[in-house]
């Protein structure tokens, strides 16, 4: 039996699918090593939500959960619930919904690379670049809002093209375009922002068909006005304050201490050292930090959580054949450059006017698919030439196999070793112990030390979310960037150790109650029998468990 060749890209196409999904379930409730602090927040929402139809604030099915003070935007929570009410309240539950949406994602760009070049060997290609991509695989084995934001503005962009040939699709875009503005923060700069620029780019297809253009700008003004107030409140610039570039705790010192240092005229000295120049100073800097070779193919992000480390965001081998792929469609001026290059380059705005982790891989996953579409473009061109093509096409492979074994060993044998502690591991170890022993008990005081132990007691314990909204002793209180939970229920969660609450105050504070402590090595005098000892995955002490 003979197949057609439209059955055997078919074919293909379903390995590549199946390699995707592969890649993203394997060892996925071990790997990353535990649900971090916002995974279980997210997971313990979800199922707050799916149990109460309320949050862990008592809100009835809100647009923004406030959750640690930082106001969680609503999608990824709500698309949780399905894999939690299946799978429970567990790291499989949790993380399902990524590893779905994340090989759909996968699928996705197949059909936007079809409707942009109906060419599938360079179709296959990206699809399959997309589908062993270290950025892509890491921020979808684990709850990122960002990886959910990409999975719309990829099926957005889809849409859109169609709406070249059927008007009525640029309607039907707005709201795959929305939803991501209501799933991460970048998108609600980045998303806005790209398409003002597609728009104005595309401005004589868009008077054409004005209507359609005017009904979808419409749409996604109203679809969008939910989120307008929260935008445009104090909470939200509050918390935008505190990672932007212009905070006046680090951006007004570092003015003054140029201005003092400067031997220039006062007059010159404020001209140079000003808001403006700094924020432009410091706002190109990070714009220009992800594209260098140590972000894209060498190092990658330093976020530990974000990026598996010892590899690029990019595979090395991608460099030459990104860079032939980009140059071959500035040459032919290739329309696909009108959505390709504004999607790319306005990617890294948001994260730019930011202070923290730069540069950054979480904030500009909305970049990688428009890289895999230069590499695909670059190896199908590159590999038309027939002088030495066997030779080439031979080290190529061998190399990009090399790369991707670099990869795969750093993900799944050092990564969850070497950055356990990174992941707040031992959390849900502890409140294993906690969960089997507590009855002995007439207090839990569990430190601060490693994150936010209140989320993960509520998470592991799959504490029953109408008892805790309504716990009487819930004591929680706000600091000007988070939400502390003191106390609910029997679970005491302070800052233990010399600069915090003491051992010894604790005790003295609550005669005759027994009490377990869940503390770090040092918070716990000598003469304490520690019960149980719990360690980062690299042999490294974690928690301590004792009594009074």
């Amino acid at each position: 039996m003979r197949f057609s060749k439209a059955m055997k890209n078919r074919f293909i196409l379903t390995l590549i699918i199946a390699l995707s999904f592969f890649l993203r379930i394997y060892k996925i409730t071990s790997i990353p090593p535990s649900l971090n602090w916002d995974e279980t927040s997210i997971g313990y929402n979800a199922y707050s939500i799916m149990l109460t139809g309320k949050d862990e604030w008592g809100e009835f099915v809100p647009l923004h959960f406030k959750s640690f003070g930082e106001y969680k935007l609503p999608a990824q929570i709500y698309a949780s619930i399905p894999g939690i009410y299946f799978f429970g309240l567990n790291e499989l539950g949790v993380r399902i919904t990524p590893v779905v949406y994340g090989t759909l994602t996968v699928l996705l760009l197949y059909l936007l690379l079809q409707r942009l070049y109906n060419l599938r060997p360079i179709s296959l290609i990206g699809t399959f670049l997309l589908a062993i991509s270290p950025w892509h695989i890491q921020l979808t084995r684990a709850s990122f809002e960002s990886s959910f934001s990409l999975f719309w503005f990829l099926m957005a962009i889809w849409f859109l093209i169609k709406g070249f040939k059927k008007p009525k699709w640029l309607v039907i875009s707005t709201i795959p375009f929305v939803i991501s503005v209501y799933t991460y923060n970048t998108a609600r700069v980045f998303t806005p922002l790209f398409l003002f620029v597609f728009y104005l780019i595309n401005y004589k297809f868009m008077l054409k068909n004005f209507k359609y253009a005017l009904f979808g700008f419409l749409t996604f003004v109203a679809l969008a006005i939910p989120i307008i107030p929260f935008v445009i409140s104090g909470d939200a610039a509050a918390r935008y304050k505190l990672v932007s570039i212009t905070d006046d705790k680090g951006l007004v010192p570092r003015i003054e201490e140029r201005r003092n240092l400067s031997k220039l005229p006062p007059s010159l000295t404020k001209l140079i050292h000003n808001r403006y120049t700094y924020n432009t100073y410091y706002f190109s800097k990070n714009y220009l930090a992800h594209f260098t070779p140590s972000f894209l193919f060498l190092d990658g992000a330093g976020h530990k959580q974000h990026h598996v480390q010892g590899v690029g965001e990019l595979y090395w081998i991608q460099a030459p054949f990104l860079i032939y792929g980009l140059y071959l469609l500035i040459k032919r001026k290739d329309r696909s450059l009108k959505i390709l290059l504004p999607w790319l380059l306005l990617a890294f705005v948001p994260v730019s006017m930011t202070n923290d982790s730069i540069p950054n891989a979480l904030r500009t996953l909305i970049a990688v698919p428009v890289y895999q579409i230069f590499s695909a473009v670059g190896i199908f061109e590159f590999f038309k030439f027939k002088r030495y093509k066997k030779i080439i096409l031979s080290l190529s492979v061998i190399l990009f196999i090399v790369n991707f074994y670099m990869f795969a060993i750093n993900l799944y044998i050092l990564y969850p070793i070497r950055y356990s502690k990174d992941w707040q591991y031992g959390n849900s170890q502890v409140v294993e112990y906690i969960k089997n022993n507590q009855d002995k008990y007439d207090l839990v005081v569990y430190t601060r030390s490693y994150g936010e132990p209140h989320i993960f007691t509520l998470f592991n314990l799959k504490y029953d979310p109408a008892k805790y909204q309504n716990s009487p002793n819930l004591n929680r209180f706000e600091t000007f960037d988070w939400v502390r939970v003191l106390k609910f229920d029997k679970y005491y969660f302070p800052d233990l150790g010399d600069k915090g609450t003491k051992y010894e105050d604790i005790v003295r504070a609550n005669p005759d109650t027994k009490i377990l402590f869940v503390g770090k090595s040092g918070d716990f005098p000598e003469s304490a029998i520690i019960l149980e000892r719990i360690n980062f995955l690299n042999g490294e002490e974690a928690f301590e468990i004792t009594t009074n």
